[in-house]
């Protein structure tokens, strides 16, 4: 069996090959994007990368990424070569250091290039962030692959959602044990890390970071989804899973009111990408101006309407999903169109990522 590393460099060398058909100029085709990078990263140069990924590479497949079995290691790595893994790293490690406007257009032009890929590719960035906040031996060792995307992880969050955790931590000596399991996890197949919040003792959350997912009590049983299946998203089974210290990135208490504005403000990018694809497809309409809207009450959201900004974005994709199902006509039912995938993709946005406050407000949208 071929290494990962190594079906990652022939993904690479495949994507170049499709690039330079598609730009007979070969500016598209650059091995390592992040060598041609100026001294200090722009706006315009993260985003302008993002846009040329979805339009050129991204777009025209995601057809066929969404009827995959898994989904195709060359996208991924298109984004690594572009150097979209150090989204949030820092400039010294060949990251972007990017502020949340500049993450939040870039996640939303990815998005309208293929759902799919930008799902997997944006919870790689929790992992990210939390190293970022501390030093130890992760950082040093495992953050200069997570910003150029040698290293990609997924998430798991189960540990911190509200009431009874399925997902548990609890102190063995100088280790952590972790029992249970997470009920959705993205990526599987094309992630080599995770980073995993678990319910730790006196209502506690342990967040630790796991380098190594084939191990023995960690069990992967693939969900079949009407949309997004190629994310290999699974229910993934912890059996007394051991964790040393130094793979401990923090106990803090569980507090299940408290609003990440940052996660919620990503996620919602993921909406303004599908309706932003809907709009390009649709042609100039009044829903140009309604998506500027939409985009403009997520950047200014605080805490407190945070959560009503995303459901009026996944709300807003639905719209415009079902404008251009109408738009099209009865072509958009035949698996080759791409108002049934945009369809299917706002459905996935209504219910993903969505927590109380999120919900309520969707209901009164619909």
């Amino acid at each position: 069996m071929r290494s990962p590393a190594r079906r990652r460099a022939r993904g690479r060398a495949r994507r170049r090959r499709t690039l330079a058909a598609a730009d007979p100029t070969g500016a598209g085709g650059r091995a390592d994007h992040r060598a041609h990078r100026p001294t200090g990263p722009t706006v315009t140069d993260v985003i302008a990368r993002a846009e040329e990924i979805a339009d050129r590479l991204l777009f025209p497949a995601a057809l066929a990424t969404d009827r995959a079995e898994l989904l195709p290691v060359g996208n991924l790595d298109a984004l690594a070569d572009a150097g979209l893994y150090g989204l949030f790293g820092p400039e010294d490690l060949g990251g972007w250091a990017a502020d949340l406007d500049t993450a939040g257009a870039a996640v939303e032009r990815i998005a309208s290039g293929c759902l799919t890929t930008a799902l997997v590719w944006l919870q790689h960035h929790g992992l990210v962030g939390n190293l970022l906040l501390g030093a130890g031996r992760l950082r040093d060792e495992w953050l200069a692959d997570l910003c150029s995307g040698a290293r990609r992880s997924g998430i798991v969050f189960t540990g911190l959602l509200p009431g009874p955790s399925s997902l548990n931590a609890v102190a063995d000596g100088d280790r952590w044990v972790i029992d249970g399991y997470a009920p959705w996890v993205s990526g599987w197949g094309r992630i080599d890390t995770l980073q995993v919040a678990a319910r730790g003792p006196d209502d506690t959350v342990v967040t630790v970071a796991l380098g190594e997912l084939d191990r023995p009590g960690l069990t992967a049983g693939r969900h079949e989804l009407a949309v997004l299946d190629a994310s290999g998203t699974v229910k993934l089974t912890f059996d007394r899973v051991g964790i040393d210290a130094d793979h401990v990135i923090g106990v803090a208490p569980h507090r299940p009111g408290d609003t990440n504005a940052l996660s919620l403000r990503l996620n919602g990018s993921l909406a303004l990408g599908v309706a932003r694809r809907c709009c390009a497809l649709l042609g100039p309409t009044a829903l140009d101006e309604q998506l500027a809207e939409v985009r403009h009450r997520l950047d200014t959201a605080g805490d407190d309407d945070i959560a009503e900004a995303r459901a009026t974005a996944s709300a807003f994709a639905h719209k415009a999903a079902t404008t251009l199902l109408v738009h099209t006509g009865s072509r958009s039912i035949e698996l080759d169109n791409h108002a049934q995938r945009l369809a299917r993709e706002a459905m996935f946005l209504m219910v993903f990522g969505s927590r109380p406050a999120i919900r309520s407000a969707l209901l009164q949208m619909v």
